[in-house]
């Protein structure tokens, strides 16, 4: 039977942060706690706290797996797992760049903490980290300095099995899907994996990376026998694959069009306006996505062989 804790926190938040409400955290598996986020538009009311978050207790160690989307909620993660365990956070395992997941990394930088991420997720923080530093205030309100984007300390190249004391965790490095430094987390000890946002449910999946990689990951994954599932956005799931086919058939359905747009010479402009609402009704901020997914796509698409 699922166990749900909820950890209330009375934190005292910086002026611009004094609307994020108290952070809460579920036990979805054994030792497996998430705190999950709202289908929201990232913005200056909820700061970039949208995403799923959490963490894994082992016996001798505890691996937070993304911090939030502000220092904040990293510092209020880090006071949900005191309050419940006095195992040590030895690992901060950060599934992808984007912001929802990464902003809260410095609640946990210690010098026993060891960051971990896929191998190009340095190289992408670099890329993105001016930007992101730049834009937190202006969208989030959410002030942020160089030192606030954590890069890991160690890399994933293809798969890394670590030990948190009788649990293991495998991670994942996987090939260009949602972004190119996507990271999954599979518990060995309840067959429970964490893919963050290789799957979104309900939520409009976000495309930062390649659509046919993605297909191609989620064909890979759709193979595996889980028992529990959880995604960067959405409610953990427990009937996989059944629970990816929304995702996987909205990203077919880009697929399928815009290459039936481009084999009529059709452009972007076009795309744009046309693909994929038929499947408006079935997802949450289509409207925020759905036309940055056609584009990135079609630009895609329009140079494959």
């Amino acid at each position: 039977m699922q166990l749900k804790i909820l950890v209330w926190l009375s934190l005292v938040f910086s002026p611009s942060l004094m609307a994020l409400p108290a952070l809460s955290v579920v036990e979805v598996e054994q030792g497996i706690y998430v705190h999950f986020g709202q289908h929201q538009f990232p913005n200056k009311t909820n700061h970039g706290a949208i995403a799923n978050i959490g963490f894994i207790i082992g016996e001798q160690c505890v691996a937070v797996i993304d911090t939030g989307g502000n220092p904040e909620q990293g510092y209020a993660l880090k006071k949900a797992i005191e309050k419940i365990t006095d195992t040590p956070v030895c690992y901060v395992i950060n599934t992808h760049v984007h912001p929802d997941h990464i902003y809260g990394n410095i609640a946990f930088k210690q010098p026993n903490v060891k960051f971990i991420g896929h191998k190009n997720l340095a190289r992408a923080m670099a890329t993105r980290s001016h930007y992101y530093i730049d834009k937190a205030a202006e969208q989030l309100d959410v002030h942020l300095l160089a030192k606030d984007i954590i890069a890991p300390t160690k890399e994933v190249k293809r798969q890394l099995m670590i030990d948190l004391g009788n649990r293991k965790l495998m991670l994942t490095a996987h090939p260009t899907a949602h972004t190119d430094n996507d990271l999954s987390v599979l518990d060995k000890k309840t067959n429970s994996v964490w893919l963050s946002d290789l799957l979104f449910v309900k939520h409009i999946p976000v495309l930062d990376g390649s659509l046919k990689g993605w297909l191609k990951v989620l064909n890979q994954l759709e193979q595996h026998d889980y028992k529990t599932v959880i995604p960067g956005h959405g409610a953990v799931v427990r009937d996989w694959p059944k629970s990816m086919q929304p995702e996987k058939q909205y990203l077919e359905r880009l697929l399928i069009e815009i290459r039936a747009m481009l084999a009529k010479g059709q452009f972007i402009e076009q795309a744009i306006e046309q693909v994929g609402y038929s499947e408006k009704s079935k997802w949450l901020l289509f409207d925020k996505y759905h036309k940055r997914n056609v584009t990135s796509a079609f630009a895609e698409l329009e140079w494959e062989d």
